[in-house]
């Protein structure tokens, strides 16, 4: 699903409220997540799942095409965990 099918679908659901009232909300709770991480936040969904940031060292890595060695620099990268709720569902035990 990408984001305008979830607007859609809320859209849908929700006939009392208009598709551009969703899609302004869908949007702010992306920037919301999106700055919370930025800021070094975690953020948890209760029975979804929690979003983190981990730091990667840097390292060595190979150009796959060359096979010359290429540094890689010290990252952040956006890391999720899911909900014991999400995870039961995927596996049909809910």
């Amino acid at each position: 699903m990408i984001r305008s099918e979830l607007i859609q679908k809320i859209a849908d659901e929700n006939p009392n409220l208009f598709q551009r009232d969703v899609e302004r909300i869908v949007n702010t709770i992306f920037e919301e997540i999106t700055d919370a991480l930025a800021n070094g936040d975690r953020v948890e969904l209760r029975g979804f799942g929690a979003f983190s940031v981990k730091t990667r060292d840097a390292r060595v890595g190979r150009n796959p095409r060359t096979g010359e060695a290429v540094s890689v620099d010290k990252k952040k990268v956006p890391f999720f965990k899911t909900g014991k709720l999400l995870r039961d569902r995927l596996n049909g035990k809910a």
